[in-house]
């Protein structure tokens, strides 16, 4: 048995002391009811029908508290159901906070109706305070779990179908319960993260806004028109109609990505233009010059793009004379000089 929860019961426990005082008091009042009974049999059954009269109503009004209050439990659980479909809660902290507050409520009226018929209920009281205590630490890494699904499913860093990159592991969220959250692999693996280490460590959400800016590092050999070369690549990133230009009508890409108003407003899904496509000398390295080009795409769009660009920086530039920088040595023949 756990220390801590031995030392309660036994703080909580009567002492031998205790239960003799009430074992004596039994029989003291058994005594008492069979010489009654015996000299006075009229009185004692007139006291036996009140007691039972009195328990009876008890009964009575336990029954009917316990009514009221299971159809009390009922209603709140309609209203906190209608609250959260009006606010559109995630199903599944919707579903645990209901059953929460149903479990509680059912708790405090069971203690309440077992008050009301005259039962002490304070034994009653120290064994549910020993049961919840005994399972807290029991669960203890349980319960850090799920306050941490309580987080992610009230601040929401991400959503099922979003690609995330999170205690070293990267893949698509397939579900989001409320003690863990599965993530689907690029190669098809199926990975399980508690909530308690992945609400307190970093998130990388790839699908937190719908767009996203793409950049690559296009190196090529010294000596090229860098105007020229510069050209050359924004006309290839230009190339692609997926490429977002800064004519695009924002209100239209809005509603193709179905992002509302409400989202646009409180989520900072906003940009109010696409800046251009931008391309420009970034560097002056030891043995080549580094472009950089830079482009807005639709989230979903951000890899198809990114790899088909590169191929083609790859393939077009050095058609147009625009070569790539490598490694390379010279060897010379001295005894022909």
């Amino acid at each position: 048995m756990n220390p801590l929860l031995y030392i309660f019961l036994q703080a909580t426990a009567p002492t031998p002391e205790e239960i003799q005082a009430k074992e004596d008091s039994i029989r003291a009042g058994a005594r008492m009811m069979i010489e009654t009974a015996k000299n006075d049999p009229h009185t004692f059954w007139q006291e036996v029908g009140e007691s039972m009269l009195q328990f009876g109503i008890k009964v009575l009004a336990a029954l009917l508290l316990f009514v009221i209050g299971m159809l009390l439990i009922r209603w709140v659980k309609n209203i906190l159901n209608r609250v959260f479909a009006r606010r559109k809660t995630e199903p599944t902290i919707a579903s645990f906070v209901s059953s929460f507050v149903s479990i509680s409520m059912t708790i405090l009226l069971v203690v309440i109706t077992v008050s009301t018929l005259g039962v002490n209920t304070t034994s009653l009281a120290a064994l549910l305070a020993a049961g919840g205590m005994a399972i807290g630490m029991a669960l203890s890494g349980t319960v850090q779990n799920f306050a941490g699904g309580i987080m992610l499913l009230a601040f929401k860093p991400f959503k099922a179908g979003d690609f995330i990159e999170a205690q070293g592991t990267s893949g698509k969220v397939i579900e989001v319960n409320i003690t863990a959250t599965k993530i689907l692999t690029i190669d098809n693996r199926v990975v399980i993260l508690p909530n308690g280490a992945l609400s307190n460590g970093l998130i990388q959400n790839y699908n937190g806004r719908p767009l996203r800016r793409i950049e690559w590092l296009v190196s090529v050999e010294y000596g090229v028109d860098a105007t020229a070369c510069k050209e050359a690549i924004l006309k290839i990133v230009n190339s692609d109609p997926r490429v977002l230009q800064e004519d695009t009508d924002m209100k239209q890409l809005y509603e193709e990505l179905n992002i509302s108003a409400y989202q646009l407003s409180t989520v900072n899904y906003r940009m109010d233009a696409i800046p251009a496509p931008f391309v420009a000398l970034k560097s002056l390295n030891a043995n080549d010059i580094t472009f950089v080009a830079r482009a807005w795409v639709r989230a979903n769009d951000y890899w198809d793009v990114f790899f088909k660009l590169q191929e083609q920086f790859y393939t077009e530039l050095p058609k147009q004379g625009f070569g790539f920088a490598y490694p390379h040595v010279v060897v010379e023949d001295l005894k022909r000089k």
